[in-house]
């Protein structure tokens, strides 16, 4: 089985993460290729930390040797976003990286990127399912990994640099090397140590780090940036005296946040901080985009800054799309993952720890209080999480008391209106909102909600888990 969710294919390593299943997702990329005529472009490849990842590039890059296209091989654990740069940098039809992101460690997964170095659209792996469809085994061939390096048909690339220097372009390196900031980072075993480390070091910021050792097991933590996941880079923070700790997910396209008072800032706020350090103080203009799950503080920002803040269900691609229809300057979800204009156009842990650095640098004041300024401007803004791990079973009882039957409980306040788009959204003539949705990458159900207040925002969720009997 290989279905795509809202970031790429993922599956269970042994399960539906297996060689037969890379090498048909492969060669139904051939099948595309040839039928548009991109034979003569490269596709490129890059692999993470996760188990298999890099064994798994190999085996995808030798289906391509075999129809006589050729691949360029990121040869090295390297960050999401840097292979979605090389991607763009070299203007090419296709680009996979193997990985699962933020899943646990049984789970890994590949990534399509297309034309820009975006993430592959709903209309594109649909395709991709329906040429799957159609593939007879026998058909896919492999040729050995060492005669395709010697023939040219894989060619080892390292684009580290060029992506390191492009961040660097954008970052004000003057302003941040007057700071002297003791920065520590956790990579969470996964891949950004070496590009952003490098960035700070250059920027002549003090730089630390934890948890930089090759651990596919990711040190029996998630590795998602989260405020349960990131209390030992917040002790040390506090511990230590750093100015700021910084946490990557697996493969670097989401950031965590912790500040000098060990505070950890919750990815929607990030989000925030950054449209308003960009449009306030870089005096970059534009509208933000977020997801159906992310804060609507951003709206109440845009309004008054005389933009635009547009919403889209879940996964990337449907930020990066409508970033790109409406020239937006930001677009971002609450799990973490942003990106801004001009940049590649996917979310980048990596570019965004660098402008949080530098916002840093610029405003002078700890974020916790850069946050608290902003919320006494623009309003309280609360957001309470729940998951739950279902069968399929009860997955399927879910969605037909959600979806069709279309139920839900009685929250004790005036109803705005009940959106469809992703899941099953409840605005509230307050301004709150609460949604429950599936996770496209695992079995997963989620619940958001965001009101006022902390008090008010456990309520309104614990109504929903409890009307689900979860």
């Amino acid at each position: 089985m290989i279905k795509f969710g809202t970031g790429g294919f993922r599956a269970i390593i042994g399960e539906d993460f297996t060689r037969e299943n890379l090498e048909i997702l492969s060669f139904a990329l051939v099948k595309m290729i040839q039928k548009n005529s991109r034979q003569d472009e490269p596709v490129i490849i890059g692999y993470d930390r996760r188990f298999l990842s890099d064994i798994a590039a190999r085996w995808m890059a030798c289906v391509f040797a075999a129809e006589g296209i050729t691949t360029h091989f990121v040869d090295y654990d390297a960050p999401t976003p840097l292979v979605m740069f090389e991607v763009m940098k070299e203007n090419v039809s296709f680009g996979l990286m193997i990985t699962a992101s933020h899943n646990p460690a049984e789970y890994n997964g590949v990534k399509v990127f297309t034309s820009g170095g975006r993430d592959a659209t709903e209309e594109v792996t649909n395709q991709i399912e329906a040429q799957i469809s159609e593939i007879q085994k026998e058909e896919i061939k492999s040729m050995e990994f060492s005669k395709a390096i010697d023939s040219g048909l894989i060619k080892r690339i390292d684009p580290q640099n060029e992506y390191i220097d492009s961040i660097l372009s954008v970052i004000d390196i003057e302003t941040i090397k007057q700071r002297h900031l003791n920065v520590l980072l956790d990579p969470m075993f996964g891949v950004s140590k070496t590009t952003l480390q490098t960035i700070l070091l250059t920027c002549r910021c003090n730089v630390e780090v934890i948890h930089d050792r090759h651990d596919t097991l990711f040190g029996g933590r998630l590795p998602a940036p989260s405020s349960t996941t990131l209390t030992h880079l917040s002790q040390l923070v506090v511990q230590e005296k750093y100015d700021l700790g910084i946490a990557t997910d697996g493969d670097a396209d989401r950031i965590g946040l912790i500040d000098a008072s060990g505070t950890f800032i919750h990815p929607n706020d990030i989000l925030v901080l950054l449209y308003y350090y960009l449009h306030e103080f870089k005096g970059w203009k534009g509208a933000a985009v977020r997801n159906v799950a992310t804060t609507h503080c951003l709206d109440a920002m845009a309004a008054c800054f005389g933009e635009t803040c547009y919403e889209v269900p879940v996964g990337f691609k449907y930020i990066s799309s409508e970033m790109e229809k409406t020239n937006a300057l930001i677009g971002g979800e609450s799990s973490g993952g942003l990106t801004v204009r001009g940049h590649i156009r996917g979310k980048d842990g990596v570019y965004a720890g660098a402008l949080l650095v530098e916002m840093l640098s610029v405003i002078g004041k700890p974020l916790s209080d850069v946050l608290y300024d902003i919320h006494k401007k623009y309003g309280s803004f609360v957001m309470n999480e729940f998951d739950c791990r279902l069968t399929p079973e009860r997955k399927e009882d879910l969605k037909h008391l959600l979806f069709e039957k279309k139920q839900m409980p009685e929250f004790g306040m005036e109803v705005d209106r009940v959106s469809y788009l992703d899941g099953c959204k409840v605005y509230f003539q307050n301004g709150g909102w609460i949604i429950c949705r599936f996770s496209g990458t695992e079995p997963v159900l989620r619940i958001f909600c965001e009101m006022a207040s902390v008090e008010e925002a456990a309520r309104v969720n614990l109504i929903f888990q409890r009307f689900l009997n979860l």
